[in-house]
């Protein structure tokens, strides 16, 4: 595997070996061991979530406070515009936002520690993305930044109107939001 740093201090881009014939291909989604040693992390994993989305659908920018979620984001079928927004206040990079095409195609996978917001658009039909989690899913702590904060200016790549949910559509301002110290 192969671990590249954003500019947002310990988010990490991961492109994994893939092994590729007549047959189609074979690649290792997550393995400790390399994982630890490659990026530093020393995490488990406690949750796998999988959503299916139509092209349009913007989902974020969720986190959860305090009971933080690092996560390992990968997309199966389809692509994805990931986003990343740095909410850790004694961050040199707070309030900054980074965003990488995560595809079937491409492979590619993010690492977010926790003291990061994540959300991301869907850019094709039936597209499947995986994630695992440090921490379970805690409803009463998550929050949610709004995904048009016109402070962040983040470009979702979107052909068309975004379609959210009631949770996304009311997102507040990181301006307003609690964030991590």
């Amino acid at each position: 595997m192969l671990v590249t740093p954003t500019p947002l201090a310990g988010l990490m881009l991961i492109q994994p070996q893939v092994f590729s014939d007549s047959r189609g291909f074979f690649y290792e989604s997550f393995n400790e061991r390399d994982f630890r040693a490659r990026t530093g992390a020393d995490v488990r994993f406690v949750q796998d979530n999988h959503s299916l989305s139509a092209r349009g659908v913007v989902r974020g920018l969720h986190y959860q406070l305090p009971q933080a979620q690092g996560k390992l984001v990968r997309v199966t079928r389809g692509a994805v515009l990931d986003v990343v927004l740095d909410i850790r206040r004694s961050s040199p990079t707070f309030g900054q936002w980074f965003s990488q095409v995560l595809s079937a195609s491409n492979q590619l996978q993010l690492w977010l520690p926790a003291g990061f917001a994540h959300g991301f658009s869907v850019l094709e039909d039936e597209t499947e993305c995986l994630y695992k989690t440090t921490d379970y899913w805690m409803p009463e702590q998550e929050h949610t930044i709004l995904w048009n904060d016109p402070a962040l200016a983040i470009d979702w790549q979107l052909q068309g109107e975004a379609i959210l949910s009631d949770k996304d559509r009311n997102g507040i301002p990181l301006a307003q939001a609690a964030v991590f110290e």
